[in-house]
């Protein structure tokens, strides 16, 4: 066979690797072993890694009013930023005792460079309040948060805290695991409490008992001393970590020797921190949250293998009156997705070597098949040196390629096939066969790639998420194209003698080529006609296909068909956010959730109680809008999963809405959502608007005005006007008098704060 080439058609690459199957073989190999091999280093996470380009900046600034937050930071800040190169716009919001403003990057910025040219502009700022604490800058990045468990039970505050510290640091010993965070609760606090008695007695200020904390309670290095022996390094040692240790602390030393500590005239305790309004519980039991994250290399299906195998031990060892529980693991998640990833591609394969076996024949429909793997572990080579991972984004773009990507090989291999029936030798009809479609092929493929690259400038947040799409996909269509073209023909080239004296092979063949006659009779006898029919009256077919494009549109148009900008995909839980009017008592708070909570359980019952409803997670003071505080509180109704409530025939929407009617109006609130999505571009609220002005009042007219009218919408529901009414306040100035006394404005601030 190797005769039968001679013409110059038998020239180039195509050819060059048509007769030289050893090329195509370690062209394949390496594609398929480089392809496994970078699947076993190559990063993995369940959703990508990317810079939001977000500055934020926090300024704590205790017990002032948002109106002397904005006026003494907000503005300060907004005028120092705004002007610098890469800044787009800022958002501000100013709270009780805290200033937050974010400055969104432009796209083509370069996010760390004004990211440090942020933090020095802030640094530079000199004209901050003296009370003002130090600011906060970050560059927003994902956290990458793989399990969510929740510690509850029977016990004081301080039994919780302590057994969720336990249980983080046993977490972080595991090599699995590196970043483990608490959260549902509040800061440890050291409250020392002076009387007034106790001050005048003793003529202290509470700056002056400050003071003196401040400067005794101290660890400060000394540097070192170098002696023969070696150098000695020199520490004040008086730090103290816990309440009682401050007690011995002098505070006055008399002349005669007489030392008054701090335990002789304040009372201290060891606590949490009081104005931090934070409290979480499950299923109506205290409870603290325990948050596992991937870090580096780590993969997903990794982390949360090793957290459930230490929660295993953790509950036999946990105190009879608490629990540890899993809330949500997002490594499930990941799983779902590389298991359809897994059978889709399964079934992929099998439908191709079907069908191509039974149209074509085996040989070439294995051939053709292998198309598959070779392009998907060729292209998941290249992903490591675009700084791709594999995720659920990356998943989805194998997910749409898996479609598509054997297009070309099924065209190469039919026209080879073609050739052969014709009686041309099997080199002959590899090389002509795929030269001949060669350009159609390489103009289709490109067809292909083009129609996804506008996917990789989108701007903004959905940019980051989709890049990823059409570099996989491509990727992807690039080695489809080359291995259809060159090593796809070396393998139709060469068939083994063996194979025609193989008794199932020629079974198989004889069977198939029965199907083929069949096949083409059909064509000639049916099909033929018809397609004459088709051609001879145009007019007609085309005015039926444009009859049918307008009863699509005006069926589209007339909503019998759902359009939405992105689909929301519905969570394991349903969730409601209530707020309060800020400043609100957390004991009001605490009536809200109570209810909130009491309607969650109605709506499962009327579901089926246990069998629907897994728990009932609430958390007081979590951020709503960038406003954390007593006066916020969500509400998590953890359902059963998927499969099982497609089998119980509930939806998470259902139950939301449920829960909705059975919750009924609350008094006293000032926004409150119930949300069923899983969150993303999808998720959130349908309809945002943003007013600005340069006067505050007006701008709350607005605002309220606009709520109303929104309100007047049957279909609108869960408007928040975004407006929080602060705290009361009382100002007061000195008097003539107060002056008289020598008292200056400071003075009297100080000992009041």
């Amino acid at each position: 066979m190797t005769g039968e080439a001679t013409d110059s058609t038998m020239h180039g690459p195509i050819a060059w690797m048509t007769r030289n199957p050893v090329a195509a073989n370690l062209a394949m190999l390496v594609l398929l072993i480089g392809g496994l091999l970078t699947s076993r280093h190559i990063k993995k996470e369940v959703f990508p890694d990317f810079e939001l380009d977000v500055v934020n900046i926090v300024v704590p600034y205790p017990g002032a009013s948002p109106e002397e937050v904005e006026r003494a930071i907000v503005l300060v800040v907004e005028e120092n930023i705004r002007g610098l190169d890469g800044v787009k716009k800022t958002v501000s919001r100013s709270s009780e005792g805290m200033a937050s403003i974010s400055a969104e990057l432009l796209e083509d910025a370069d996010s760390r460079k004004v990211y440090q040219e942020i933090q020095q502009t802030i640094d530079r700022i000199k004209t901050f309040p003296e009370d003002a604490e130090k600011p906060i800058v970050t560059l927003v990045a994902r956290r990458r948060e793989v399990l969510s468990l929740i510690l509850s039970g029977d016990v004081p505050e301080k039994v919780l805290r302590e057994q969720g510290e336990i249980l983080r640091d046993r977490f972080l010993l595991s090599d699995a695991i590196t970043q483990v965070d608490l959260g549902g609760t509040r800061r440890y606090q050291i409250t020392i409490s002076v009387s007034r008695e106790a001050l005048a007695a003793y003529h202290l200020t509470l700056d002056e008992v400050a003071r003196r904390i401040r400067a005794l309670a101290v660890e400060i290095p000394g540097g070192g001393i170098r002696t023969k022996a070696g150098e000695i390094l020199v520490r004040v040692t008086e730090r103290r970590d816990y309440g009682p240790e401050f007690g011995n602390l002098p505070i006055i030393t008399a002349n005669d020797g007489t030392i008054v500590r701090l335990e002789d005239i304040a009372d201290i305790r060891d606590g949490f921190d009081e104005d931090q309004e934070v409290f979480a519980s499950w299923n109506g039991k205290p409870a603290i949250l325990l948050r596992i994250y991937r870090v580096g290399d780590q993969t997903p299906l990794e982390v949360s293998g090793a957290a459930r195998a230490l929660m295993a031990t953790f509950n036999e060892q946990l105190p009879p009156n608490l629990s540890l529980a899993i809330l949500r693991d997002m490594s499930d998640v990941y799983r779902a997705r590389l298991e359809l990833l897994r059978k889709n591609g399964l079934i992929g394969l099998t439908l191709v070597m079907l069908v191509l076996g039974l149209f074509l024949e085996a040989r070439l429909a294995f051939w053709v098949m292998m198309g598959i793997p070779i392009s998907f572990l060729g292209g998941l080579v290249l992903l490591p040196y675009f700084g791709m991972s594999i995720n659920l984004i990356s998943m989805f773009a194998f997910l749409i390629a898996l479609g598509i990507v054997v297009d070309d090989a099924i065209v190469v291999g039919e026209n080879v096939y073609e050739h052969r029936q014709r009686g041309e030798g099997f080199i002959r009809a590899a090389i002509t066969g795929t030269r001949e479609v060669s350009v159609p092929v390489v103009f289709s493929v490109l067809t292909n790639i083009v129609a996804f690259l506008p996917l990789m400038f989108l701007p903004g947040f959905i940019g980051k998420i989709w890049f990823i799409i059409p570099v996989v996909v491509n990727f992807v269509f690039f080695i489809s194209l080359m291995e259809c073209l060159f090593i796809l023909p070396a393998h139709l080239a060469h068939a083994s003698p063996a194979e025609a004296r193989f008794a199932p092979i020629r079974w198989m063949r004889a069977g198939q080529q029965r199907f083929s006659r069949f096949f083409m009779r059909l064509v000639c006898r049916t099909y033929g006609p018809f397609l004459n029919l088709c051609l001879r009256n145009r007019y007609i077919v085309m005015a039926l296909g444009l009859a049918v494009l307008i009863l699509t549109v005006g069926y589209v148009k007339s909503r019998r068909i759902g359009v939405v900008p992105m689909m929301s995909v519905e969570s394991d839980f349903a969730t409601v956010t209530a707020v309060l009017p800020y400043g609100s008592p957390v004991e009001n708070t605490f009536a809200v959730r109570d209810a909130l909570i009491a309607a969650a359980h109605r709506a499962a019952d009327d579901y089926g109680g246990e069998k629907i409803l897994r728990g009932v997670y609430a958390e007081i003071g979590k951020a709503y809008r960038g406003l954390a505080g007593g006066h916020v509180v969500e509400v998590r109704a953890y359902l059963v999963d998927a499969d099982e409530r497609d089998r119980l025939g509930i939806s998470t929407t259902g139950f939301t809405q449920r829960w909705r009617r059975l919750t009924g109006p609350i008094v006293g609130l000032d926004t409150i959502l119930f949300e069923a999505d899983r969150g993303g571009p999808g998720s959130g609220a349908a309809l945002s608007i943003q007013l600005s002005h340069s006067d505050g009042a007006i701008l709350e007219e607005a605002a309220r005005a606009l709520a109303d009218a929104l309100a007047e919408f049957p279909i609108v529901s869960d408007i928040d006007d975004g407006i929080s009414e602060g705290k009361p306040q009382l100002s007061y100035r000195l008097t003539p008098s107060g002056v008289a006394l020598g008292l200056t404005a400071v003075d009297v601030a100080r000992q009041v704060r």
